[in-house]
């Protein structure tokens, strides 16, 4: 008998070692013994600052997004430029991102009632959750238990992000890299619907022709808008994703699309893209079937390679790695 137990423990332990340990320790109310009121008081926050600052809600939603693409959902995005770290913040995909000072202002009111307790790590994925539904979009289950990671990953950045002229093959691959297959990715891109793009992510399309893909009309409002093929950078020179809807998640961007009013060069090639285009057709005509897709690829892009356990750490502010 000793000697069957014997052999199943040692057959029994290739299949431990393989579990994926990191996985299991992500669940659905982490905090609910260590800090029960964590996701409420997310919430709290995120409200409050959305009826200040609209669009820290939509900041949120992008601050998912590069954190997660980018190796893992560690918050890596948050940290400065310091003590040999060299910020991701600092990278050129990350131009026109803002607001990561109010994720300050979460993490404090969290440290009150709970010290070194919620991750930042959580707080950038429950926060874009909160956001999303602020913007009337759909509300997502999230399991929590994230930890921070203890390194900046600014030198993936470039390859790991696409750019705004990416073709839509290359985004794609980017995504299923992820695990997010082309429906999903069709679906985040409806990210799009909110928020705005800087005149030097636009130009391209504009000067010195206009993109055969624009509707004319619409370049010419663009170009009211971005009237220099040279912007300044640091100007205040935009134009929203949707001039409809600008601060409501919904699928008017999909029917934007529809009629050759896309933004950027990907969002365009979303129709033209045979595998894409199907997709796009039924989100237009279905908004509660985008926020389905959207909920479900937010969820997989929101659960990337955490770390877990040991792997990493609860920062005590999200812009620096704990010194101990």
């Amino acid at each position: 008998m000793a000697s069957f137990a014997s052999a199943f423990i040692f057959l029994l332990i290739p299949l431990l070692l393989h579990f994926p340990y990191g996985e299991s320790e992500i669940q659905s109310n982490y905090y609910s013994e260590s800090c029960p009121r964590a996701e409420e008081i997310i919430k709290e926050q995120v409200t409050a600052l959305y009826h200040k600052h609209g669009n820290t809600a939509i900041s949120w939603i992008r601050n998912l997004f590069h954190d997660c693409v980018v190796k893992s959902c560690d918050a890596s995005l948050l940290l400065e430029s310091a003590n040999g770290v060299e910020s991701e913040k600092a990278t050129s995909r990350s131009f026109g991102m803002r607001n990561f000072k109010y994720i300050q202002t979460i993490k404090h009111a969290l440290e009150k009632e709970c010290p070194s307790t919620v991750s930042c790590a959580d707080i950038v994925a429950l926060s874009a959750r909160d956001g999303a539904v602020m913007l009337g979009g759909p509300y997502i289950e999230m399991k929590t238990g994230r930890k921070d990671s203890k390194v900046s990953y600014a030198a993936q950045v470039e390859s790991s992000i696409p750019n705004h002229n990416d073709t839509v093959s290359a985004v794609l691959s980017t995504f299923q890299s992820i695990g997010i297959d082309t429906l999903g990715t069709v679906a985040l891109l409806g990210a799009h619907s909110v928020g705005r793009v800087h005149c030097i992510n636009l130009v391209q399309r504009l000067y010195p022709t206009v993109d055969p893909t624009l509707d004319p009309d619409y370049a010419e409002y663009l170009k009211k808008r971005c009237p220099s093929p040279n912007p300044d950078p640091n100007a205040v020179l935009y134009s929203r994703n949707d001039r409809e809807t600008p601060m409501v998640l919904d699928n008017m961007y999909y029917n934007n699309i529809l009629k050759h009013k896309g933004l950027l060069a990907v969002d365009q090639q979303l129709v033209s893209d045979p595998n894409t285009y199907p997709f796009v057709q039924k989100m237009a005509a279905d908004n509660g079937y985008f926020h389905d897709q959207f909920a479900k690829a937010l969820l997989i892009l929101s659960e990337n390679n955490p770390l877990t356990g040991d792997e990493g750490e609860i920062r005590k502010d999200c812009r620096f790695v704990n010194i101990n």
